[in-house]
């Protein structure tokens, strides 16, 4: 039998050069810049997304330890707060043990003619809790320190004073741990998304707060900060830089009554950073807008902040937001449930600076003919006024002749 031997043939394809990112046609570009994560700067929830790394100069953190004690979490705080507790029963109780197993009194456990430091301490147990009884000041009564123990009288005014010490530290390390207007900031809410839309003939953005509280915010402030990258006339690049967005600062609208939710305007005029941003450049624009609103609990009376962010695919070109105030029987109703809708509304495309350039020049033929009319009454009047002094003259010239 013939076998037949078949040969394989292999053909190598030439190497076509990589394509670099300018080769890519700019409709791939923006498709591959919308499929990358959007990075914040602030997180919906007013967490903000920086990390400090290579923090060399630790002992920093050690000289202010009671905001370091309440910025831990609460498994951390937790364990140190049990753990300071018994680190300090655990040393009086050998204190008290060393001077008991150094006077000799634990030799002469149970002679009465033996007069110990402490009554009833015949061990490091029973000198465990003599510390506690005389920190925690409970004294049971069935161990007592004797006045024939100076150093007995020293260590117990020492751990009175050190345990009151720690007393006051930790609880009121936990007090403020257990009151932080963090939580207090939980309800107050912000909408999903911002919007641009005409509003008194001016293009504006907005956004909407509220507080889900019976309890109000006093003194509750509105701030806006614009977060971009740019690039100065130098050269120099300043990553992430931060620029503040008129809220009604000069008007007084951004210190709020919050008592109901309530939409905050920036006017986007020549002062503002989107006075020449359009529709179609915000979808590719990379920016993010952080909002703060800041005020003070009414229960406790401490400061409260609550934050959030809009990136430039949260900001809706041409839409309002959907009225959840409404006039029921004796008072008015929010329905929150309509907090974050928005419905679509005619705005133009074009940004504030060409909107402002085309109404200028829709009013200039208004101008022309004003004036124009203007100037020409200015001429007939003077025409009058000359006519009214040659008739004077001709009057005066007259009557000299008659006379």
């Amino acid at each position: 039998m013939e076998q037949d031997v078949e040969s394989t043939v292999t053909v190598r394809q030439p190497k076509l050069p990589k394509k670099t990112w300018d080769d890519v046609p700019k409709p791939l570009k923006n498709r591959e810049r919308v499929k990358q994560k959007i990075q914040r700067y602030v997180r919906k929830d007013g967490k903000c997304n920086v990390h400090h790394g290579n923090v060399r100069e630790t002992y920093r953190y050690l000289t202010d330890i009671f905001t370091t004690l309440v910025d831990l979490k609460w498994g951390f705080n937790l364990f140190i707060f049990v753990l300071v507790y018994t680190v300090t029963w655990l040393f009086f109780g050998f204190m008290w043990w060393l001077i008991a197993y150094i006077r000799g009194d634990l030799e002469h456990i149970g002679d009465n003619q033996w007069t110990p430091c402490v009554n009833n301490l015949n061990g490091f147990v029973t000198a465990f809790l003599f510390s506690i009884e005389t920190e925690t000041t409970i004294g049971y009564g069935h161990r007592v320190i004797t006045d024939k123990c100076p150093e007995g009288i020293v260590l117990l005014l020492v751990q009175s004073v050190l345990g009151s010490i720690v007393n006051a530290f930790m609880v009121g390390c936990m007090f403020v741990k257990i009151s932080e207007p963090k939580k207090r900031a939980e309800t107050l809410v912000f909408s999903t998304n911002a919007v641009i839309s005409m509003r008194d003939g001016r293009l504006c953005l907005m956004f909407r707060v509220g507080d889900l509280r019976n309890s109000h915010i006093v003194e509750a402030s509105i701030r806006a900060k614009l977060i971009k990258s740019k690039q100065t006339k130098e050269g120099e690049f300043i990553p992430l830089n931060q620029t503040d967005m008129n809220v009604g600062y000069d008007t007084g609208d951004d210190r709020l009554f919050l008592v109901s939710p309530l939409i905050i305007c920036h006017e986007i005029n020549e002062h503002s950073p989107f006075w020449e941003i359009s529709k179609e450049h915000l979808a590719h624009e990379e920016l993010e807008i952080v909002v703060i609103l800041e005020g003070m609990v009414e229960a406790t009376g401490m400061t409260c902040q609550a934050r959030s962010s809009y990136v430039a695919s949260e900001i809706k070109w041409g839409y309002r937001f959907t009225p959840v105030l409404m006039l029921e029987d004796g008072f008015y109703e929010v329905d929150y449930n309509s907090f974050h809708d928005i419905y679509e509304t005619n705005t133009p495309s074009c940004s504030a600076r060409e909107l402002a350039e085309m109404t200028a020049r829709s009013r200039l033929p208004l101008t022309w003919s004003v004036s124009s009319r203007l100037s020409a009454q200015g001429l007939r009047s003077g025409e009058d006024e000359e006519l009214l002094e040659r008739n004077g003259d001709l009057a005066n010239m007259e009557s000299e002749s008659k006379v």
